[in-house]
């Protein structure tokens, strides 16, 4: 006989056990073997419902993201011939996902070596990792690196960086305004507010594509004392357009004067230019040079192409070494509510290679090839819009010599929102709205595709 304690001990096959609620108490008439599945069954029905419509039901749709959007619409479009000039990652010359030579060779080193394990890493990271961090973007002969003065953690790779540097200043420095370039990569104001945190614009291109300076330095010395400024440190995002050396030195003059929380987001060392230690000037000179107290935030996903890896880092910069102790302390303890410790994989993969000469070589190498192929198909673009005739996107423009005077990933080439819809309704070339192009979707096979198009999107979106 099915009796309640054996239908929770050992359940017959004709009977289920009992519901965790109180229905199933106020039906001890129904536990009869013949009987077992109809009150489980009525006892969903009557608890479904009770619930009635989900609590979310009533949530909005959050909209699609900006940039990841357009490659999910790439990816859902079924055209034969389609372009894909949104997501910041790189593609090779026949417009396929590139994996290093030298992160294939440290996979294999790491594959090998049977002494390495698949434990926890400490909070703050890979201790290889950390020590070879510091020297790419610092250097090497860094003062503040020799003497200890740079608390770094690893983090979920540039992203992450920024939303631990936001909740340690939301603790440790709160109250103060994020100023944040406009135009700017999307997602620096959701990191910051999701902080807790108000973020602020200030002006940084003209609209001929040109860096604003008088309009940025006013907006800076109009900021708050102690203000917080997040700045790029090469091949700014979306803009590829970068303050000179001599306009930096008046950029770190007003830091200094505001008493600013400089953030140098770097996202781009080595792939903009090809050279490492001129990609990292700006932050050098305010580390090395000006000693200030700063904020570095590392992303290897573009320079080792490490996208899934998720591998970055964050520094802070201080003017003593026990300082630096109490706030790593201080990050580690906003990271260990945050996801507790950072991924292994990535972080071995460039200790590995930044701590063997050859493969070191291998890497400045690669970096060159994918930094000159991109310069290569800035020129090849633009030579391709004269061969056709295309006229500028819009009257603040004699040409496209923009997109040639502009470095890094991403050109900003002045197209309107409804040329870009053109682009992407008419010709299945995707980019973001902006007009901001992925010049590493452009390649030797499209670009004349790319120029025709963009012809014939100026020449008809005015008529939308």
């Amino acid at each position: 006989m099915c009796t309640r304690t054996r239908m929770h001990v050992l359940p017959s096959r004709h009977c289920l056990p009992p519901p965790r609620t109180n229905i199933h108490h106020s039906m001890t008439g129904f536990a009869h073997p013949r009987f077992g599945l109809l009150a489980a069954v009525i006892a969903c029905t009557v608890v479904q419902g009770a619930l009635g419509e989900s609590r979310w039901a009533n949530i909005a749709m959050a909209p699609p993201d900006p940039i990841l959007g357009v490659a999910a619409a790439y990816n859902a479009d079924p055209a034969t011939k389609k372009v894909n000039l949104g997501i910041g990652a790189y593609r090779d010359e026949n417009g396929k996902p590139l994996v290093l030579r030298c992160v294939r060779e440290a996979e294999k080193q790491i594959a090998n070596d049977e002494s390495l394990n698949k434990e926890y890493i400490p909070i703050q990271g890979l201790e290889a990792f950390l020590k070879v961090t510091t020297d790419v973007i610092f250097g090497k002969e860094s003062s503040a690196v020799k003497e200890g003065r740079v608390a770094v953690v690893q983090t979920l790779s540039g992203t992450g960086a920024l939303r631990v540097a936001g909740g340690f200043l939301q603790k440790w420095h709160p109250g103060k305004n994020v100023y944040i370039s406009d135009p700017s990569w999307g997602n620096h104001h959701g990191i910051f507010q999701q902080c807790g945190m108000t973020t602020q614009t200030f002006r940084y291109l003209t609209p001929s594509m040109k860096l604003d300076i008088e309009g940025m330095l006013a907006d800076l010395r109009a900021a708050d004392k102690g203000s917080i400024f997040v700045l790029h440190t090469v091949a700014h995002n979306p803009t590829g357009v970068d303050p000179s050396q001599e306009q930096w030195l008046l950029i770190a003059e007003v830091c200094k004067e505001r008493e600013a929380i400089v953030i140098f987001d770097t996202a781009y060392q080595g792939y903009a230019s090809g050279d490492l230690e001129k990609d990292a000037w700006a932050v050098r000179y305010f580390v090395n040079d000006l000693k200030m107290e700063v904020f570095v935030t590392q992303s290897y996903s573009k320079n080792f192409g490490l996208y899934g890896e998720r591998i970055g880092a964050l520094s802070i910069v201080n003017l003593d070494d026990s300082t630096a102790e109490k706030v790593l302390s201080q990050l580690k303890a906003v990271i260990r509510p945050m996801y507790s410790s950072p991924q292994l994989h990535g972080a071995r993969l460039v200790a590995t290679v930044l701590n063997d000469e050859s493969m070191t070589a291998t890497w400045k190498s690669e970096l060159k090839h994918m930094s000159d192929r991109i310069i290569s198909m800035r020129v090849e673009l633009v030579n391709a819009l004269s061969a056709v005739k295309c006229p500028p996107p819009n009257a603040n423009f004699a040409d496209y010599s923009h997109i040639t005077s502009q470095i890094g990933m991403f050109a900003y080439t002045g197209l309107s929102k409804d040329q870009c819809h053109v682009l992407t309704d008419r010709f299945h070339i995707y980019c973001t709205k902006n007009g901001r192009f992925s010049m590493a979707g452009v390649n030797p096979g499209n670009v004349g595709f790319i120029a025709q198009a963009m012809k014939e999107a100026i020449a008809s979106a005015p008529q939308l």
